[in-house]
């Protein structure tokens, strides 16, 4: 939220600098994340001064050009070459000196230079309105009147001041704190000084010309409702302190009848509407629901299909507005516009919250009723805003004030005691101090006893209804600061620490991807319903719907970790940066046997290069080896060993491998089915892993197991087998495992040949084996019978042939 310092000034006296209000405001809970200095007009008109025309004439070789010299301070008159029809002797007018950087109200931002014009020196410029970017005039020149003095900056005469934005982190509950005024009503209860709120006093009913028909079908929704007619009044563009305010916190003039609503708004906090009069048919205003699927256009040119609770201001035929939250194209003010009907409502959070998220609407009035707003200040700020539109549109209020509100909302009754303001604030605040800070805080205070009071909490403070919330009230003015610390510090609960924590094995885990050159990344839980469409190893069945969805694309939870991860992959790829490593912790959840279900999963991600080129690195593409030796990697970590792997049969996959213990899938890894990829956008190959963190936490072994390393030394051996291209190592493992358990250490594969000297369907695999026995040295004797033993079955069991 965005408040602009000089304005906020207009409701409270106060002398201290942007910076000390920023602090105070943080510490009353108004978090002040920034700051920003905004000139009123872009470059401050620095290089511009105060000039006098002292000639005239005619430029000798360009009809339409003038030649002037120009006095603007200095020992010699500047000779300015000018083409503005209005330019003569003995003006007084605005100029741009050499080296001034001028920002038009159109086009871009230009630097002035000495130059020849058409033969003739000029030294600067004579300006028109827009040249400097405070108007749109570009008939001619800006002639001004003033009494500042010749060669003076010319910001002294337009008195422009400059302004600061401060952007508050408001939080949901502080519905309050969503106006200027709301801001001051903070900094009156420290700074102990009073809120200067613009008076209503002269507010009153020209004629009677324009009566409207009120009526308030459905009270629940709209607890009151307010509002009063203008008529005669003049669409134009809005007076320049208006449009600075607006422009002040971001926001673009319209209209003064747009505008005047919009500042109302951002003073008081209470949204307003404005309808064009002449467009409400029957003279009568219904707030009400439509039947389900109606069908409304609002200002945006949307149209909208309505559910059931949706709450609409109608005419006597049908919808104009959707009530606190959009209007609707067909009623709202035009250039045409000479008549209007001003609401100011009191709508319920309730309905306005579900109808914004139900339609995707974000606005800044459903931005405050959404979160509460003061059902005391509807009729306040229909006369403000009635009075500033006669101000600044002209026209007559046309109809006495309507106001319907039928069960006036009372004040939040809470007792309050003592001591438990000391017993929360761990400090004793005299009694004095406690009622001055509450009344600052527009809070009263009765039935004060020994032991406590009763406090009357005003209706807009939707956030203070505990005895512990009037407790924080009285702290954050008090001071966080002011409460120092005891020299001994106790609790009265110490937590218990679930012993099956896996925040520090997903730590471990996550220090050991980072360390291999894995970023982490976080999706949205919430995915697009189409993806399970995608594979049939995902049932749309097993999706998890959201009932009250923001959108089809966020319909479902997601089912899988890929489709989250492809998408962020996407992004990246479409940015130039192809060479990924990513991984997420995660959850997925599926509908099973009419129960939900969510289970914890790591997700890993890995395309392009498998490492950066450079004169140390060849250029080597990620392959699937990469990261089945990482999730390899994983397992050592967690001391998860006796798995096995098996050829994965997932159309998630092109191909991988599925990771299995006691009966039981620990995860996958395999390349991303491409078909897949196409769908997401992605043309490179996409490698991943999805493992079930949950199964590998309660597999994982804490008590690492230390062996003293052999005294005797370790022996390589190398063989080289030629065997069917349907077998694979895992079978080659198995027959090693069966034939020599104790003295093989280590079984690897260093070399793979296929090609025209074997047979076609045949590929000879390399192997090494390292050999140890713990209790003796190993001799020649006894290797070579346990390799030949190994040969032996390899021919048996494999039909291998070894290779001489």
């Amino acid at each position: 939220m965005k408040i602009s310092f000089n304005w906020l000034k207009q409701y409270i006296d106060f002398t201290e600098s942007i910076e000390d209000i920023s602090t105070i405001l943080t510490n009353t809970g108004l978090e002040v994340e920034g700051t920003e200095k905004v000139e009123q007009v872009k470059g401050g008109l620095q290089g511009l001064v105060i000039g006098k025309v002292l000639t005239c004439e005619s430029h000798p070789n360009a009809d339409k050009l003038k030649v002037t010299t120009v006095d603007i301070g200095t020992d010699t008159p500047a000779p300015i070459v000018c083409g503005a029809p209005n330019v003569a002797t003995g003006q007084t007018v605005i100029v741009a000196t050499i080296g001034t950087t001028l920002y038009p109200t159109l086009g871009e931002e230009f630097k002035i230079k000495k130059a020849k014009i058409r033969g003739e020196v000029s030294e600067g410029m004579i300006c028109a309105e827009d040249e400097i970017g405070i108007g749109s005039d570009h008939d001619g020149i800006m002639v001004i009147d003033t009494k500042v003095p010749v060669g003076s900056p010319a910001a002294l005469h337009f008195q422009f001041e400059d302004d600061y934005t401060i952007e508050i982190g408001l939080t949901p509950n502080r519905a309050d704190a969503t106006s200027h005024i709301g801001v001051a009503r903070d900094l009156k209860a420290v700074l102990k000084t009073a809120v200067n709120w613009p008076s209503v006093d002269n507010f009153k009913v020209d004629n009677h010309e324009l009566e409207m028909d009120v009526s308030v079908l459905n009270s629940e929704a709209c607890p009151r409702y307010s509002g009063v007619t203008l008529t005669g009044i003049t669409i134009k563009d809005s007076p320049d302190w208006l449009k600075q305010r607006l422009i002040s916190i971001g926001l673009t003039p319209i209209n003064n009848i747009v505008d005047i609503t919009n500042f109302v708004l951002h003073e008081t906090g209470q949204p307003l509407h404005a309808f064009d009069a002449g467009k409400i048919t029957g003279s009568k205003i219904i707030v009400k629901t439509l039947a389900a699927g109606s069908k409304f256009v609002t200002l945006d040119d949307q149209e909208r299909v309505l559910v059931k609770d949706d709450l609409m201001i109608c005419n006597d035929v049908e919808g104009m507005c959707i009530a606190g939250v959009l209007g609707g194209v067909e009623s709202g003010v035009t250039d045409t516009t000479k008549s209007i009907f001003l609401e100011s409502a009191y709508f319920s959070a309730d309905y306005v919250r579900k109808t914004s998220l139900q339609h995707q609407i974000k606005t800044d009035a459903s931005f405050r009723f959404e979160r509460g707003t003061d059902p005391e200040n509807t009729v306040y700020a229909l006369k403000r805003a009635a009075m500033l539109i006669k101000e600044v549109a002209g026209g007559n209020i046309s109809s006495d004030i309507v106001d319907i509100y039928p069960e006036p909302i009372n004040d939040f009754k809470v007792p309050v005691k003592n001591a438990h303001i000391s017993r929360l604030l761990g400090k004793e605040i005299p009694n004095v101090t406690v009622e001055e800070i509450l009344n600052n805080l527009d809070i009263k205070v009765e039935q004060i006893t020994a032991d406590g009071f009763l406090a009357l909490v005003p209706p807009y403070r939707v956030d203070v209804q505990r005895e512990a919330d009037v407790i924080e009230e009285i702290l954050r003015i008090y001071g966080f600061d002011n409460i120092g610390l005891p020299l001994t510090v106790g609790a009265d609960f110490l937590a218990e620490f679930n012993p099956n924590d896996s925040g520090p094995q997903q730590k471990k885990i996550s220090e050991y991807l980072v360390g291999n050159g894995f970023y982490e990344i976080m999706t949205n839980s919430l995915t697009k319903p189409e993806y399970v469409e995608w594979t049939s190893s995902l049932q749309a069945d097993n999706n998890v719907e959201i009932l009250n969805k923001l959108s089809e694309d966020l319909g479902v939870m997601k089912q899988s970790m890929l489709f989250t991860g492809l998408e962020v992959m996407a992004y990246n790829i479409n940015r130039r940066q192809r060479d990924l490593k990513l991984f997420e912790f995660g959850k997925i959840y599926a509908m099973e046997n009419k129960s939900y279900n969510e289970f914890a999963r790591l997700g890993i991600f890995m395309t392009g290069l498998f490492a950066k080129e450079s004169w140390m690195n060849s250029k080597e593409d990620t392959g699937f080896h990469h990261l089945s030796g990482l999730v390899s990697g994983i397992f050592s970590k967690l001391n998860i060993s006796g798995f096995s792997a098996n050829e994965l049969d997932n159309d998630l996959f092109d191909y991988g491998l599925t990771y299995n213990l006691k009966g039981r899938q620990l995860g996958m890894v395999g390349m991303v089915n491409h078909k897949i990829l196409k769908k997401i956008g992605i043309k490179q190959e996409v490698f991943y892993a999805d493992l079930d963190w949950g199964l590998l936490f309660s597999y994982t072994i804490d008590n690492i197991v230390v062996e003293r390393p052999s005294r005797f030394p370790e022996v390589r051996r190398d063989l080289s087998l030629v065997i069917d291209k349907s077998l694979e190592f895992k079978d080659i493992f198995e027959v090693v495992r069966k034939t020599e358990k104790k003295l093989i250490k280590e079984l690897d594969i260093f070399d793979i040949y296929e090609g025209n000297r074997l047979e076609h369907n045949k590929k000879a695999y390399s192997l090494k084996f390292i050999l140890e026995d713990k209790e003796k040295t190993l001799t020649d004797k006894l290797i070579d019978k346990t390799m030949r033993r190994l040969m032996s079955a390899f021919e048996r069991e494999l039909g291998a042939l070894i290779r001489q």
